[in-house]
C-alpha cells in the first residue's frame, strides 16, 4: 500500500469481523486490512456510480421542466 494511507478505528459488528477472517483463513484476503481496504475501495466506486446516475436524472428531470415550461409559454402566448 505504501505510505500515502492513513490509519483509522473502526468499530464493526462481531459478525462482520468473524466473516471477514473466514475469508482471510481461506486466503481470499491476505489481512484483514486488505479486506476492509477492498470493501471501502468496492463500496466508494458503487457509490460514485450511482450518485453519477442520480444527477444524471435530476438533470434530465430539469431539462424536462424546462422544456414544458418553454412551449407552455409558446403556445399560451398565441
Amino acid at each position: 500500500m505504501g505510505n500515502d494511507g492513513e490509519k483509522i478505528t473502526v468499530r464493526i459488528p462481531k459478525r462482520f469481523l468473524e466473516t471477514v477472517d473466514f475469508l482471510v483463513d481461506l486466503d481470499d484476503f491476505p489481512s484483514r486490512s486488505e479486506a476492509v481496504r477492498t470493501a471501502i475501495r468496492d463500496m466508494i466506486y458503487a457509490r460514485v456510480a450511482l450518485v453519477s446516475e442520480r444527477i444524471k436524472q435530476i438533470q434530465a428531470a430539469e431539462a424536462a421542466i424546462a422544456e414544458k415550461e418553454t412551449l407552455r409559454k409558446q403556445f399560451l402566448q398565441k
